[in-house]
């Protein structure tokens, strides 16, 4: 095991554990050495039948627990799929306008809009240690409290200062959550269940985005602030339900290791992953990995301490997978304003539909083919698009407009949406997760929240100029752009379908990190065997 030795209580813990749990398995070098000396071939083919011959059944009591763990989760997305939906649509209402922007979209509108992104930025800096020294749901505990005092005084504010304060606090408190909440379903789900229950997580943002549209049109006629009072109350709902509840849940095994509470640890993967059965082999398999892996002396119990994402080859690689989704997640599409306007065409419902389906794949479904050609297809679609809209771009100005250009336009969009909600949305939550080792999980996620908002804060305030000035031609830099991604995905995304998150050390530390991934993914337990 990497880290410390164990304490003497420690020692005690293990061996009442032991008592219960037959961990007489073979070595993973003797099972290599049954297996022609292939040592990480082995390691998969113990994970295979260890799925195959044990497994989690999805109907017990326990399992409803895993599930409820989910939820929580993506109550935690939700919150920030609906403000992003809520504040688009209450900012032309005419109550809202009169009070805080003067029926004119000037620069405080831009700072009222732009200063959650500040907020979740500065959250971002405490999250990962909050994660670390209290636990996966302190966080989201904490962040989720920290929301409802946000929305508290966003709703029930009187002037543009007090305003802007809450929206801060608001994006504070939803950058604590959001990372608090992949980093606690990645590790307290299955490992044949990791791929859906995390990827659920970010279709949050989609859960939230929805409801917040049809509250806001269901309030936009009424004639008093309550029209705009009313969503932002509602937008405390979802992080209530976490609060109450969340601390009824079960802390992550991987957290409760890495700080020496072994015992707690095992009698989780028993009771949750094992059906109760201490013979379980997928819970002697992940006991064993636990030991291995897991550092009990990690830079997670220092919080200054991050150079352990850069510290070595294998920490560089797995950096700059999070580097690379959290920053290409945002710079992937644009938002074609002007002919759904005209069209009155909203894309939320089915792109959500789409995320949802993907996420139904995401444990059989290999990331890096997914992130290759759906990345080539939002370039392709984009180019499309492009093409319309120079057309349409002609249309805009006058009286009869032919509407047939601004549909194919729509069209292409349309098809854009649904590919990038595939292929993107599901993984941004999920793919940084399962590349971090558990004692820089935290850290690492804070750090992809952190380049989000600052990426988020850029785009904010340059489409809207660049859109102005060059109209559609703006298109063209993503069409480039989303080819470009595609490019760096084929040669630099290491998979991860099929591994267990202990495995992916194996991998990240190999010379070529991409090849290794690819080569040891040909013998990844079967998919029939992953639905167990």
């Amino acid at each position: 095991m990497s880290g410390s030795p164990a304490s003497s209580s420690n020692e005690k813990i293990e061996t009442e554990v032991f008592e219960q749990v037959d961990l007489n398995v073979p070595s993973l070098e003797d099972y290599a050495r049954k297996h022609d000396g292939k040592h990480e071939q082995a390691k998969i083919l113990t994970l295979a039948e260890a799925v195959k011959e044990g497994g989690t059944n999805p109907l017990a009591k326990s399992t409803l627990v895993i599930y409820a763990c989910a939820a929580a989760a993506f109550l935690c997305s939700c919150g920030n799929g609906y403000d992003g939906s809520l504040m688009t649509a209450i900012n032309g209402m005419p109550a809202y306008k009169s009070r805080f922007n003067e029926g004119s979209l000037g620069v405080s509108t831009g700072i009222i809009f732009s200063i959650y992104t500040v907020g979740q930025m500065a959250g971002s800096l405490f999250a990962g240690q909050i994660c670390d020294k209290y636990g996966r749901r302190a966080a989201m505990f904490i962040g989720c409290l920290i929301i409802m005092m946000g929305s508290a005084i966003i709703a029930s504010s009187s002037g543009r200062e007090q305003f802007i304060g809450g929206r801060f606090v608001l994006g504070f408190g939803i950058a604590i959550a959001t990372i608090g909440a992949p980093t606690y379903t990645v590790e307290v789900a299955p490992p044949q269940w990791r791929g859906r229950l995390t990827s659920l997580y970010n279709t949050g943002w989609n859960g939230g985005a929805i409801p917040a549209a049809a509250i806001t049109l269901g309030t936009q006629h009424i004639a008093s602030d309550w029209s705009w009072r009313i969503p932002l109350i509602l937008q405390a709902f979802p992080a209530t339900i976490v609060v109450l509840t969340v601390l009824y849940l079960p802390e992550s095994p991987r957290w409760l290791y890495a700080h020496g509470r072994e015992k707690e640890a095992f009698d989780f993967l028993i009771k949750y992953h094992g059906n109760g059965d201490p013979q379980n082999p997928l819970v002697k398999l992940q006991i064993e990995e636990f030991k291995d892996s897991i550092d009990q002396n990690g830079s997670d119990k220092r919080w200054w301490d991050f150079k352990a994402l850069v510290s070595t080859h294998n920490a560089r690689w797995r950096a700059l997978m999070v580097f690379l989704m959290g920053f290409f997640g945002q710079m992937s599409g644009y938002f074609n304003l002007s002919i759904y306007e005209a069209l009155g065409f909203n894309r939320t419902c089915i792109s959500a539909a789409a995320a949802w389906y993907a996420v139904s794949l995401e444990d059989r479904m290999p990331r890096r083919t997914v992130l290759v050609w759906g990345t080539l297809g939002c370039s392709v679609l984009l180019a499309a698009n492009a093409g319309f809209s120079a057309a349409w771009a002609n249309e805009v100005n006058k009286e009869v407009k032919n509407l047939s250009l601004g549909r194919a336009g729509a069209a292409f969009y349309f098809l854009f949406g649904v590919v990038f909600a595939f292929t993107y949305t599901p993984l941004q939550s999920l793919y940084p997760a399962e590349c971090l080792e558990t004692t820089i999980r935290a850290k690492g996620v804070s750090m992809k929240i952190f380049i989000i908002s600052c990426t988020s804060f850029i785009n904010l305030f340059c489409t809207p100029i660049a859109y102005g000035r060059i109209g559609w031609k703006y298109i063209l830099v993503f069409v480039f752009w989303d080819a470009f991604e595609a490019v760096i995905w084929h040669f630099f995304c290491v998979e991860t379908v099929g591994y267990t998150l202990e495995e992916m050390d194996e991998i990240f530390s190999a010379e070529n990190p991409v090849k290794a991934s690819i080569t040891l993914n040909k013998t990844a337990y079967n998919n029939e065997d992953a639905e167990k």
